[in-house]
């Protein structure tokens, strides 16, 4: 065996030894799709949404990590309008990609679950128009809350309506797991069943965010660091 290679071995091995004595504290302080890694579940995961986006004629996938007044998602609806009144593009023929991951997974969740435990505090939000602190998820907010056009056309769900894709981390959604878990005092297998059913109607779960957004550029869309 060549010194470099038994070097390299010897390496690896104190690497993986390292891990198994990481204190939990460790752990806790990783972002959870590294801290989960090789902890997928065994789900079966859509994704049909990706032949969907093969077939569109434009096509961008907006990554969002952080919640930033849901600024992320209305970048994709700005990008589609500008595609449709630019280029004359058919709607049909304009698939917006948005990831939910990271920090802006709370952006994939019901108003419902922002209410109950207090979402809106815990992380800071602020409202996209006036900036300030806000209990409300921005990319929830129409015309209903007082949004005037074009604004109260780029909620997440009448993205969603008109034809876009929405995809979360279930890596990150152990974030909204663990809340419901301690707050609610339930099991894990409960809080995660009880955090799916939080999820905005439409929104799909992927394995990752990061897998999502590789998936969707493999289909042929454009990548945008959206927030």
């Amino acid at each position: 065996m060549s010194t470099n290679r038994r070097r390299f071995l010897e390496s690896a091995a104190a690497n993986v030894a390292a891990l198994a004595v990481m204190p939990a504290a460790a752990y806790a302080a990783m972002p959870h799709d590294i801290a989960m890694f090789g902890q997928t579940s065994s789900d079966e995961w859509d994704l049909g949404w990706a032949d969907r986006v093969k077939k569109a004629k434009h096509r961008a996938v907006f990554d969002c990590t952080d919640p930033e007044s849901g600024y992320g998602v209305w970048r994709a609806s700005a990008w589609t309008r500008q595609n449709i009144d630019v280029l004359n593009a058919a709607s049909a023929d304009v698939i917006p990609v948005i990831v939910l991951r990271h920090n802006a997974i709370i952006l994939a969740m019901q108003q419902s679950f922002w209410d109950k435990y207090g979402v809106g505090a815990a992380k800071k939000v602020m409202h996209p128009m006036t900036q300030e602190p806000t209990t409300k998820n921005p990319v929830l907010l129409d015309e209903k809350d007082g949004l005037a056009a074009p604004f109260n056309t780029a909620a997440l769900h009448k993205q969603l309506a008109r034809g876009a894709i929405a995809l979360a981390c279930n890596m990150a959604l152990q974030d909204c797991i663990d809340t419901i878990a301690q707050q609610d005092k339930v099991s894990v297998d409960e809080a995660r069943k009880r955090a799916i059913a939080y999820l905005v109607p439409g929104v799909v779960l992927q394995p990752s965010g990061v897998f999502a957004a590789t998936t969707a550029q493999e289909a042929g869309a454009v990548y945008v660091k959206a927030s």
